[in-house]
């Protein structure tokens, strides 16, 4: 079954999909998250007091709405568009990312959120 969460941030509500895997199964345990963002180009991380080791699948590359989990920082990041490392209209994270999830839902709207706006990353119920 299909673990799905609901992010409201900025008075926008998405929902997404987490993946089968290690990451999202840690990311799940320790919902719902309650914090505030920080920006770097077009995504958010926040730190969620985890810390877990590079997955496998890490990587640099990303796709609009991916959820990650950055090692370095122990942080969740939410790409929704160019990051500072991007080369053209790509996300690219700082350095590698474990993937865990996808925003199912437009993500346009984040576009010029700023830091320091409150987060809220909870489960939904199925």
């Amino acid at each position: 079954m299909a673990r799905r969460i609901r992010i409201e941030v900025g008075g926008q509500i998405v929902h997404g999909t987490l993946s089968d895997n290690d990451t999202a199964d840690q990311i799940w345990s320790i919902l719902p998250i309650e914090t505030s963002v920080q920006t770097w180009g077009d995504e958010f991380y926040f730190g969620i007091g985890l810390s877990l080791d590079e997955a496998p699948d890490a990587r640099v590359e990303m796709k609009v709405g991916e959820l990650t989990y950055w090692p370095p920082g122990n942080a969740f990041c939410i790409f929704f568009g160019p990051t500072p490392a991007s080369h053209s209209d790509e996300p690219r994270a700082a350095s590698t990312v474990n993937p865990f999830g996808m925003i199912e839902d437009d993500v346009a709207a984040f576009k010029g959120i700023p830091s320091g706006t409150r987060i809220l990353v909870e489960a939904v119920e199925p």
